[in-house]
């Protein structure tokens, strides 16, 4: 059974040195499987708006644990 898994990081904006949320969603066929078909959702500064793609060098990237994410809609199989 295919499930969906939620993936998010927080950094330093470049801009204004605010939060920035990235996010992606990837697929595991079953438990012990890699994940596919990620899906890179965006990155967001939360206190400026700046898109910023990537952290900057100097950024410390803070990791959330992979979260099952239950779809509204079943995944196709």
């Amino acid at each position: 059974m295919k499930k969906q898994y939620l993936h998010l990081s927080a950094y330093h904006c470049d801009k204004c040195e605010g939060p920035v949320v990235s996010g992606s969603i990837a697929t595991r066929e079953n438990t012990i499987s890699r994940e596919t078909d990620v899906r890179e959702i965006g990155a967001t500064c939360l206190a400026c708006g700046n898109k910023q793609g990537k952290a900057n060098e100097e950024s410390f990237s803070q990791h959330c644990p992979p979260l099952e994410w239950r779809s509204v809609k079943p995944l196709s199989a």
